[in-house]
């Protein structure tokens, strides 16, 4: 799921042709706040920061971020506040409005469903960031890398506006801590009345296996309303190989049979599921069916149609050379800081080189793969791999761990343009993740010519298919990351 590829316009294409658009979650105070500095084109993040229910709330992010016109070339773009266990009200307020915008654009102008696709692994995003998608009226929410646990729960409180507690991991300690969030603090405090009348979303879970999908049906807390079966071909991450780590000559892991999953096992489950991974093709939509799924997610298709959020060079360089046969996708095993495998397209000038990867000056600004731990001194610290070593290393990390790391907070917001500015003019270079079935332009663009979103639902439906049947849903229109 890379960061803002599946945004509002083409999550808005999707869910306009009766299929579940579905709009990545990640970053989304740092889209909104950044898109907002360069000068807001189209006027499209305060329109919908109009429909905000509490005008004050949207006037500080306004007065905060907003430049007439953009920043000037070559000048940075203003930091923001990061979310932490103890504190982070501002960060907390970021995170609920760049949540609202993107899901109320990508609803705007039809009655199609929307959803919207967060990463298990940053904690201490989700509670907030999902109440700005339920005021924004999301119709179901997707949770992948991780265990979605506490999912389901949490959605049925912040639909009711209830203050909510998650339980964050902590590296170091037995216990989790308790993070609180409460929908109604510091300047959301007037959503008495706007939030009277919100509704739950259906939770859809992103696992790789039965397994896992059995343990969260087992107690009605966990109980998703639905699966997505993500196999290891997709895009951004994947679930590591089971048992001990094994890699190719080429360095990516080797997945053996223990890690295909048992669709017989998960239609057993009694629970609507959806397969995701390399099934960009009518053939696979039918497969799916017959082997008990509703349809498909369908992600790298997506991210290569007009609608996309990558950047136009990025979009044209990886069709063209995935149709010339030269485009190697690597799921690289060390990238990500999450020590999830995560895919990786080899694009000259983006952080696949390694050259470029040794001329980034190491810094971490962002922050959103930071893990909470506990320091040697008892502090609770936030860390992450691809932070400069030093820094690491004096917060408790082991200096291997942070080899071959990628900083794909910065990476992936470089690759929709909205990277940030360095001294000496310097911006961030991209990092591009697709997945590694490229297959289907064969058939959706013979003729290497760009396509859209409604062109990639024509064909997985059929033309004949009328707007508004769900042949396939959820079609999403994201690259999980």
């Amino acid at each position: 799921m890379g960061v803002a590829v599946s945004g509002w316009e083409l999550a808005r294409a999707v869910a306009g042709r009766g299929q579940l658009g579905v709009v990545s979650g990640t970053a989304l105070d740092a889209v909104l706040a950044r898109r907002l500095q360069r000068g807001d084109p189209g006027g499209h993040m305060r329109r919908a920061l109009a429909a905000f229910p509490v005008p004050e709330a949207a006037a500080y992010v306004l007065d905060r971020y907003f430049v007439e016109g953009g920043v000037a070339p070559g000048e940075r773009m203003r930091a923001m506040a990061r979310l932490r266990v103890d504190r982070g009200e501002h960060a907390e307020l970021l995170t609920v409005l760049g949540n609202f915008v993107e899901v109320w654009l990508a609803k705007e102008g039809h009655d199609g469903l929307v959803g919207v696709n967060y990463l298990a692994k940053i904690q201490l995003a989700t509670a907030p960031a999902l109440f700005g998608a339920i005021l924004a009226g999301v119709d179901h929410v997707l949770v992948g890398a991780g265990i979605p646990g506490q999912i389901p729960a949490l959605a049925t409180a912040l639909a009711r506006a209830e203050a909510v507690t998650t339980q964050v991991a902590v590296e170091g300690d037995e216990e989790p801590l308790p993070y609180t969030f409460d929908p109604r603090g510091g300047l959301l405090r007037q959503l008495a009345h706007a939030s009277s009348d919100l509704t739950r979303p259906d939770v859809l879970a992103i696992v790789s296996l039965p397994v896992l999908a059995s343990y969260l049906v087992r107690d009605p807390a966990t109980r998703p309303d639905g699966f997505v079966i993500e196999t290891h071909r997709a895009g951004g991450h994947s679930a590591p190989p089971r048992g001990k780590l094994v890699v190719d000559a080429a360095g990516e892991p080797v997945y053996g049979p223990r890690d295909h999953p048992d669709l017989a096992k998960v239609a057993a489950l009694g629970i609507p599921f959806w397969l995701a991974g390399g099934a960009a093709h009518p053939a696979r939509l039918a497969e799916a069916r017959a082997l008990g799924a509703e349809g498909v997610q369908l992600g790298s298709v997506f991210a290569l149609c007009q609608e996309s959020g990558l950047r136009d060079d990025l979009r044209t360089e990886l069709r063209a050379r995935a149709r010339a046969g030269t485009l190697r996708v690597r799921n690289d095993p060390r990238a990500s800081p999450t020590a999830f495998p995560f895919k990786v397209a080899e694009l000259p000038g983006t952080l696949s080189e390694p050259s470029i990867r040794a001329a980034r000056r190491p810094v971490c600004d962002l922050g959103y793969l930071r893990t909470p731990a506990r320091a040697a001194n008892g502090a609770l610290v936030y860390r992450c791999a691809a932070e400069p070593v030093a820094a690491y290393v004096r917060k408790g990390g082991d200096a291997v761990d942070a080899d071959g790391r990628v900083c794909l907070c910065n990476g992936l917001l470089a690759t929709v343009g909205l990277g940030q500015r360095r001294p000496g003019g310097a911006v961030e270079p991209a990092v591009v993740t697709i997945g590694q079935d490229l297959g289907f332009l064969d058939d959706i663009s013979p003729d290497g010519r760009p396509y859209t979103a409604g062109e990639v639902i024509d064909w997985m439906t059929g033309a004949g298919t009328p707007p508004g049947t769900s042949a396939g849903a959820p079609a999403q229109s994201a690259v999980s990351a």
